[in-house]
């Protein structure tokens, strides 16, 4: 019964729950819409049915059935949440497109709330449902260990101590070894004869003819092979594999937003964003806050100024004037009872409304929604030498809020430590940047202004 095999159901079973989701809060939208669950109208028929197929899309495209034992919850809810992103992106296009029929967008919000809710919370159901099953004992996956060492110690511990990865460890192949399955020649033999999944090859014991054989030999037994080496001793880098022709090269300071993929849905997801932004909010706010700073004090109703934007290149980031003019804006920070600082410039920054130009970059793509802050260049030219990799925040783009000011490290920097907090978070968030990251800090700096800060003036 441990041998049981539940993962050839598995996309039939995602693809199932993952329309039911879908369905039912399209369900809860006509309820709230139109008083009713089932709504019938050919228009809303229609679009029923094309959230549908497109939903198939994105499923298979972004491969949701496919779901490593290995793998985190975080993991696998950035994945559902980044193939929610391009889902949405999908229709915001079709409609601004085509606009083949009128359509409620309250309805598509509601559609959506419901359906990203449901949808979240089965997939961390099952998560963690599948995970007590294999703890248990089913759904396993029999592994061995070619070669023998301190690596192939530390990975039996783990395969151990996390029963709920569903794997049975059967024993190791080595040469010189007592206590041996077998020597590493005679690994096919024994898979011949017992059920095998996984095959662990561990370097450095192996030479390169012994891989290539258990490779070959798994290929033609639909056996999966896994290596792991001394680069595993890097556990704490993030590692890509790049080729150079023929060679395989270990990048050991890769970040997630070298990937074309992710560089493409981060992008989306700032369009579809700001142009929100711009559309909804900034179209009648700016001429309200510009008419204000006018009435206020002469000057520009915007302060642009030089910041360092992603590989250090130069941008002019907006924001709404919240000073008097005066020769100091480049040089000197805002500090406390600043006596630049006007009255509506007061209330504009404690609310970090003064901020909101900043979509104007976004949308244009010199920054993003969430990132590292974007310095004044003269901070970063003070801070530099001092701390540590200071220049790794630069390797993405800036945003309009990061984790170091959903963290509360907000407003005034001048002193050492404030600086080194604000950088450590940033290379954090370079380092582990992912779609659900995102949500998270976009949701702790709402509660963040909600809450107010005595560093924000």
């Amino acid at each position: 019964m441990s041998r049981r095999r539940l993962s050839p159901y598995f996309p039939l079973f995602f693809i199932f729950f993952d329309l039911l989701s879908l369905n039912l809060g399209f369900g809860f939208a006509n309820f709230i819409r139109f008083g009713t669950f089932l709504y019938y109208h050919d228009n809303y028929n229609t679009l029923q049915i094309l959230l549908n197929v497109l939903w198939l899309l994105v499923f298979f495209s972004s491969k949701l059935d496919e779901i490593n034992r290995e793998q985190r919850l975080l993991d696998h809810l950035n994945k559902i949440l980044t193939a929610l992103v391009i889902n949405l992106a999908i229709v915001f296009a079709l409609w601004f497109a085509t606009k083949p029929f009128y359509y409620s967008r309250e309805h598509l919000f509601y559609t959506y709330l419901f359906f990203s809710v449901l949808l979240l919370s089965w997939r961390t159901f099952w998560h963690f449902l599948i995970r007590y099953y294999r703890a248990k004992g089913f759904n396993l996956r029999n592994v061995v260990i070619v070669g023998h060492g301190d690596l192939a110690n530390e990975l039996l511990y783990f395969i151990r101590v996390n029963r709920e990865l569903g794997y049975r460890y059967l024993g190791f192949f080595d040469s010189d070894r007592q206590g041996a399955l077998g020597k590493i020649s005679e690994v096919d033999t024994y898979v011949d004869q017992n059920p095998v999944d996984v095959i662990f090859c561990c370097l450095p014991q192996l030479s390169d003819d012994e891989i290539k054989e258990v490779i070959d030999y798994a290929d033609s037994n639909l056996i999966k092979v896994k290596i792991i080496s001394q680069f595993s001793r890097l556990a704490n880098r993030n590692l890509a594999i790049q080729n150079y022709g023929p060679i395989p090269v270990l990048n050991v300071n890769a970040i997630p937003l070298d990937s074309k993929i992710n560089q493409s849905i981060k992008r989306g997801f700032d369009i579809i964003f700001s142009g929100l932004v711009l559309f909804f909010v900034l179209s009648w706010l700016i001429p309200v806050i510009g008419l204000l700073i006018k009435l206020e004090s002469k000057g520009p109703i915007f302060f642009k100024q030089f910041r360092h934007g992603k590989d250090n290149r130069k941008f002019l980031c907006w924001k709404f004037r919240t000073m008097v003019v005066n020769q100091d804006a480049d040089l000197k920070q805002a500090t406390k009872h600043d006596s630049r600082i006007t009255k509506i410039g007061a209330i504009l920054r404690k609310t970090s409304i003064d901020e909101l130009p900043q979509f104007i970059n976004v949308f244009l793509g010199d920054m993003s929604v969430v990132g590292p802050r974007p310095h004044p260049i003269k901070l970063n030219e003070k801070f530099q030498p001092s701390i540590e990799k200071f220049w790794q925040r630069h390797a993405v783009k800036p945003g309009i809020t990061g984790l170091a000011q959903a963290k509360g490290f907000r407003g005034e920097t001048s002193e050492f430590s404030a600086m080194s907090g604000r950088v450590r978070l940033d290379r954090f968030y370079v380092r582990n940047w992912s779609l659900l990251l995102d949500f998270k800090i976009i949701l702790l700096t709402v509660i963040s202004i909600v809450r107010g800060s005595e560093n924000a003036y």
